[in-house]
């Protein structure tokens, strides 16, 4: 866990006019002149631009709802809101720094990106609607819904990169070829401003503004919305949640210069960003007080919580600031509003039904057991006969005869169950026992 130091007030900067300039293949400012840039981006923030770039994107943008949730107050304590950025046009909050930086490019023809998803299908859409090319790069291992909303906004994808940071390297390579312009996921001034127009929603629509949690990534989000909350509201707290499988900022904010996480897999695959930006780091040092990280397990619970409860599809990278909440590494704010952003949608189906599945069985209402029965007439049927008269719901059943100890007249059966909670399974497997089943619960 990080917490943020005291820091001294932003330096007064000279105006900086709206907008900015397109940000093509150059190479990376170094760790001087990014700070430079973010210097720059918080005279910016703090002088309203944010409000500018709301209204350049406002004819695509939704201004998205703020839900209240009791399930999670009650449980975690406080006043609890999800910010529900996973019902934004292309399904995360993406959208708003793409437009703000496609309305800064002045003769631009075509642009190009890396990206795990969300910013490729947000700059695919922007790009769409502002008649301009767009052609990305994705990890090879990228979700599938979200390579296929890509192409389906018109977007060219390039499958290639065993990262996000390998793809954005990909692209820069690319527009240098082609005079595209480079468009960062993440660390680009226009990108963070663009993102900065949440806040401004979240400072109209909660008078009590606490405390805000902020999937932490690249740190684009993250910059832009603390940096408007700040420059107004300089009480509330500001916490940024990675996951634990590829978090790169504790480190690198305990160093004071970005340091490169180890990446593992992880569910919350739109937050696995192995090196902070040079300019969303120092940015992220100012203004975040708190940098928690959460588990896949965790992650995946709040998944499944946000879907039942809330009625919510929410991916992963989504739904790390409920994962901190509901796991005790964020505490709620005793007085005032805890405002949870929701930054994100776009999960596969799959994934989603995986997730779900898996939750069934840890809370006992997907019950998988092994026994052995009579391999003659009516042997499977008497076994159904109890599981149906305890009001076992069968799934699947499969006859296993190969790899396991068996009599010449037995066979065995691999069953999944539908029950109504843990006791509900346990009643299920003592009757069975009872019966003179051996089971075997896998």
């Amino acid at each position: 866990m990080y917490q943020r130091p005291a820091h001294p007030a932003t330096p007064p900067t000279a105006a900086q006019p709206p907008g900015g300039v397109a940000l093509t293949a150059d190479p990376e400012p170094g760790p001087a002149a990014a700070a430079g840039v973010a210097d720059e981006v918080a005279a910016r923030l703090a002088r309203g631009d944010a409000a500018q770039a709301r209204a350049v994107v406002s004819d695509l943008v939704r201004h998205t709802p703020v839900l209240t949730s009791r399930s999670l107050g009650e449980t975690c304590g406080g006043r609890i809101l999800l910010k529900a950025e996973n019902l934004q046009r292309t399904g995360s909050f993406k959208l708003r720094g793409a437009l703000t930086k496609l309305a800064s490019l002045r003769g631009a023809q075509g642009v190009v990106a890396g990206s795990a998803g969300n910013h490729a299908q947000s700059l695919a859409y922007a790009a769409r609607h502002r008649g301009l090319a767009c052609e990305v790069f994705m990890p090879q291992e990228a979700s599938v819904s979200k390579v296929a909303a890509v192409r389906g906004f018109g977007g060219t994808v390039r499958l290639g990169g065993d990262s996000v940071d390998g793809c954005v390297q990909l692209a820069r390579e690319r527009a240098q070829e082609t005079g595209a312009a480079f468009v960062h996921p993440f660390d680009d001034p226009d990108i963070i401003v663009g993102q900065g127009t949440l806040g401004l929603e979240l400072l109209e629509d909660v008078p009590d503004l606490a405390t805000v949690v902020i999937p932490l990534g690249g740190g684009g989000l993250t910059s832009g919305v603390a940096g408007v909350i700040k420059a107004r509201r300089p009480d509330v707290r500001v916490i940024g949640v990675q996951a634990g499988a590829c978090a790169a900022y504790p480190a690198s904010l305990a160093a004071h210069e970005a340091r490169e996480a180890r990446a593992v897999p992880t569910i919350a695959d739109g937050v696995a960003i192995k090196r902070p930006g040079g300019i969303t780091l120092p940015l992220v040092e100012r203004w975040v007080d708190d940098v928690v990280t959460v588990d896949d397990d965790d992650v995946a619970e709040a998944m499944v919580f946000l879907l039942e409860r809330a009625k919510l599809v929410v991916e992963g990278a989504g739904a790390v600031g409920v994962a901190a909440l509901a796991s005790g590494a964020v505490k709620p704010a005793e007085h005032g509003a805890t405002v949870l952003v929701l930054s994100g949608g776009n999960v596969d189906g799959g994934l989603l039904a995986a997730v779900a599945q898996r939750h069934e069985t840890s809370e006992g209402r997907r019950l998988r057991i092994f026994t052995r029965i009579p391999d003659r007439p009516g042997g499977l049927a008497r076994l159904l006969t109890l599981i149906a008269a305890e009001g076992g719901n069968l799934v699947t059943v499969e006859h296993v005869r190969e790899a396991v100890s068996l009599h010449v007249r037995q066979t065995g059966v691999a069953l999944v169950l539908q029950t109504r909670g843990a006791e509900h399974a346990e009643r299920i497997v003592e009757v069975l026992a009872a019966a003179g089943y051996e089971i075997e619960r896998y």
